[in-house]
């Protein structure tokens, strides 16, 4: 199990390494790895190159990364609340709730010439996330059926997601206009202010979430058997709560809502390793995920170029056959 958990790792760090680099160097601007070195040194290079790599490529891919991670953590613990691998941040309306509420926030911003900065955004995004939890926590109570719990959180993510429509549609200021992009998901934009703050608190909550591995695992086995190990059931669920719609808030708030990362990069984490151990799941879940954005965005801005696809478009091509083999597995298994 070990020797599996540390080639799953050291070929997911592996990817990260060279889709990393991939994002740097390839794009309408050609740039060659020497030259990349050469210049990130600080040695000779064209002004305009320099400038392409160090204000806009390389703080967009550094927040490919981090988001991509953050987002597929928060499916994992999303996966482990519910006892269910369809759940999600994008399936359960988490994340469309997200971006109602920083949709509405820039808006009502923009419109009185008001500048909004990263915390605000993060604030506005983890209100709505946790408002969209809050309640599919409450259906939770009326449903038994996981499944039936899943088609009221698409509901809601439907719901959000016309609201949010709606106000961009109509919305009278050029720039609030341009917030249709970003409605639909992109990493484009992102500056060192964002890269600084995104690192940070995804950063420190993935420590926090690495230091739950034990009671995760206990929680795992079972509530009772959790309870009797001393775990305050109640007190964990909330925790669990709290960070994934922290995770999947902050993701939202800088690249709009991507969709099926946070489903289908656990699970094809859990078919390799073949395991359910929390601590190795979760860090293979947050390099998966950074994987899986940095290949998309990679294909988002070059596939099509100069047109840019939205990160949202990419990721469903790959994740929606992803979800259906889930779906058939647990079929045959039962």
């Amino acid at each position: 199990m070990r020797k599996r958990s540390h080639i799953v790792i050291g070929t997911l760090v592996f990817l990260c390494m060279v889709l990393f680099l991939c994002n740097i160097a390839i794009g309408t601007v050609y740039i060659s790895i020497s030259d990349l070195f050469a210049m990130l040194k600080g040695g000779v290079g064209l002004a305009t190159q320099k400038e392409i790599i160090l204000e806009i490529r390389l703080p967009r891919a550094i927040a490919a990364g981090v988001l991509g991670g953050g987002l597929a953590l928060s499916g994992y613990l999303l996966q482990t609340f519910f006892h269910n691998p369809i759940a999600g941040p994008f399936v359960l309306g988490i994340s469309s709730g997200a971006k109602l509420s920083v949709a509405a926030m820039l808006i009502i911003f923009l419109q009185r010439g008001l500048s909004v900065g990263s915390v605000g955004m993060i604030l506005a995004a983890f209100f709505g996330a946790m408002l969209s939890m809050g309640i599919v926590l409450i259906f939770s109570v009326f449903v038994e059926k996981m499944g039936t719990l899943i088609i009221a959180g698409i509901m809601i993510s439907y719901i959000c997601s016309a609201i949010t429509e709606c106000m961009i549609t109509f919305a009278e200021d050029s720039n609030i206009v341009n917030l249709h992009h970003w409605s639909q998901g992109s990493f484009s934009g992102t500056s060192w202010e964002h890269v600084r703050s995104m690192t940070v608190l995804i950063g420190v909550t993935f420590l926090f979430v690495i230091a739950m591995g034990k009671s995760i695992a206990a929680y795992q086995l079972g509530e009772g058997y959790a309870q009797s190990l001393g775990l305050s059931v109640i007190r964990f669920r909330v925790t669990l709560v709290i960070f994934s719609s922290l995770l999947a808030a902050c993701v939202t708030a800088y690249a709009g809502p991507i969709s099926f990362v946070g489903i289908a990069v656990p699970n094809v984490v859990r078919f390799c390793l073949r395991s359910e151990k929390p601590v190795p799941m979760m860090v293979c879940s947050f390099l998966g995920g950074a994987v899986s954005c940095l290949g998309c965005d990679l294909l988002a801005r070059v596939a099509f170029a100069p047109t840019e696809l939205s990160i949202s478009t990419v990721t469903a091509i790959f994740g929606a056959p992803i979800v259906l083999w889930i779906m058939l597995r647990r079929r045959k298994e039962s």
